[in-house]
């Protein structure tokens, strides 16, 4: 349940803290006091729209944070747990600044919007004021019906079925119409692969080829000239190697002091005959290597021909041709499949279609059983708000057409008087009567709910007198299992609270604040009496006001 909400630097609300206890709150003021702002700071931390309009003006951000008790509520730390938080307990900030940027954390650790919105439906349970008018709209019925039955689950697997059902049906009808053109792709897809095929160039041959190609084409050149290089080198007459020797033989024959004088150089042409030598060896074994074979060069020539000649055909350089083979191999195959796949996409098509009904028979069936409990349940209540008169039903109808939420149409119906037929809700139902269908239907949810904490915002509006009374024990009673808040304008709902928050504005300078405060016997008697009389409390009021009090805090007999 939630034990504290901290409001700093919001909408009219300098610093706010509240502690909260089980049992029924009352929550009132006078019109324009400020009793949407406790439950618009609530809503931002539980993950609504932020914008900059909820920061006070003057301040540079609003600070909220709402702190639960989870000991009972092992789906929230279920959710917690799964995402490795803390889940001893529950604590839900948010920040929004003046720019209107929002930053939001759950348990200290950053999180987001979203995250704050799966976990806060587990938490609290709202109870809007326009309740009565969405009943108004038919398409509101079924998720009514549906959250009383707590059918959330197998709801949404159902909707999840439909969407792979119709997906497929899609691909599958995308599929069968493309299939001339897809047969007509296959066939030139099938040409072009048999022509690489045929072609069978590998991976690097082409460069393999490129330099082949060079070496055949200067071979004769090449040969001549390293036979000349290595006359050069070598030849007897005029060589290198000759006058190096002549040289070397010249020099070693000079005197011993004048020998050593030239050692160095002596060294240096021995070593100089030895690279020469060398490097005539080395030009002799090139030469002898060396082929002319013009039927090879030819043959390469025209396998680089048919490379480029097959790459110009389809548009791409020579030496992407592996990469295009391998690219249109791959199409074929898949290409190839496609009857393979026709035939499994239909039968998928089938099974998500039996899938879909089956789990759609199933759910309606719960849905007729839960009908039947939901309408003597909202009818007994309805007998507890002066509506003892009226019949109301939930008609549960098959539709023709599958939905994402099944094959039934729910209806509410109502016959508020003997005798009559029940007809469409949206048809018959005044304002006052609405109002209080509302009520009733709002109050078997609530009995039902696993979620401890609730919040009705004015769902009493349009009801007075003897009634008010009623709808107050009947949240009283709510509130005795759980925590219960009620936003109201009544008295008599105000005065079956187990506690009393007060809201006032006030003026400070030049600036308007909201306060808000827990009241004490004495001060609730003082707001019940205004809520009964007005500004002007005489001692009739009073009295009034605290008969009321004492009559409606003491236990059934």
């Amino acid at each position: 349940m939630l034990t504290q909400l901290a409001i700093q630097d919001y909408a009219i609300v300098d610093r706010l803290e509240l502690d909260l206890t089980r049992g029924m709150t009352a929550i009132t003021g006078e019109t324009g006091a400020g009793k949407s702002i406790l439950l618009g700071a609530l809503g931002l931390c539980l993950g609504e729209r932020a914008d900059a309009g909820s920061v006070r003006h003057g301040s540079e951000r609003t600070d909220l944070s709402a702190r639960f008790d989870i000991q009972h509520l092992p789906a929230a730390s279920e959710w917690l747990t799964a995402r490795e938080l803390p889940a001893e307990e529950c604590l839900l900030r948010r920040v929004v600044t003046a720019s209107g940027r929002s930053k939001a954390w759950i348990n200290g650790h950053p999180a987001t919007i979203a995250d704050l919105k799966s976990l806060g439906e587990q938490l609290i349970q709202i109870h809007g004021q326009h309740a009565h008018q969405a009943l108004m709209r038919e398409e509101t019925h079924l998720a009514l019906l549906d959250d009383y039955a707590g059918l959330r689950d197998p709801c949404q697997q159902l909707a999840e079925t439909f969407r792979e059902w119709r997906s497929a049906r899609r691909r599958l009808k995308k599929l069968s119409e493309e299939g001339s053109e897809v047969e007509a792709k296959r066939q030139l897809l099938r040409y072009q692969v048999e022509e690489l095929d045929q072609l069978g160039l590998a991976e690097g041959e082409l460069q393999t080829l490129e330099e082949e190609q060079h070496t055949l084409a200067h071979a004769e050149e090449t040969l001549r000239e390293t036979q000349l290089a290595a006359n050069c080198c070598a030849s007897d007459e005029g060589g290198a190697l000759s006058l190096l020797n002549q040289a070397y033989a010249h020099l070693s024959a000079l005197p011993g002091s004048d020998k050593g004088t030239l050692a160095n150089t002596i060294a240096m042409l021995s070593d100089a005959r030895i690279q020469v030598e060398e490097a005539s060896s080395e030009l002799n074994r090139l030469a002898s290597t060396t082929e002319l074979d013009p039927e090879r060069l030819a043959w390469v020539e025209e396998r680089m021909g048919d490379v480029h000649r097959i790459a110009r055909k389809h548009h791409v350089a020579p030496e992407e041709i592996c990469a295009l083979h391998a690219q249109l191999s791959q199409e074929v195959e898949l290409l190839e499949a496609s009857d393979d796949d026709l035939e499994s996409l239909s039968s998928q098509v089938a099974e998500y279609r039996e899938r879909y009904r089956s789990d759609a028979k199933q759910l309606s069936e719960t849905r007729q059983k839960a009908a039947l409990r939901l309408g003597k349940e909202v009818q007994q209540q309805l007998t507890f708000l002066a509506m003892d008169k009226a019949r109301f039903e939930v008609e549960v109808t098959p539709r023709e057409t599958p939905t994402p939420e099944g094959l039934d149409h729910v209806q509410f119906l109502i016959s508020a008087n003997p005798g009559q037929p029940a007809r469409p809700l949206t048809k018959v139902a005044s304002g006052g009567e609405l109002s209080r269908i509302s009520l009733a239907i709002q109050v078997v949810a609530a009995s039902h709910s696993t979620i401890p904490s609730l919040i009705f915002d004015e769902v009493d509006v349009g009801i007075s007198g003897a009634t008010a009374e009623i709808v107050g024990q009947l949240l009283r009673k709510l509130g005795e299992n759980g925590q219960v808040m009620t936003v109201t304008h009544l008295p008599q709902v105000a005065a079956q609270a187990h506690q009393h928050l007060h809201i006032e504005k006030r003026a400070k300078r030049d600036s308007t604040l909201t306060h808000m405060a827990l009241l004490d016997e004495r001060g609730r008697i003082s707001e019940l009496a205004r809520m009964l009389g007005g500004v002007t409390l005489s001692d009739q009021t009073l009295a009034h006001a605290r008969e009321m009090l004492h009559a409606s805090q003491r236990p059934p007999h």
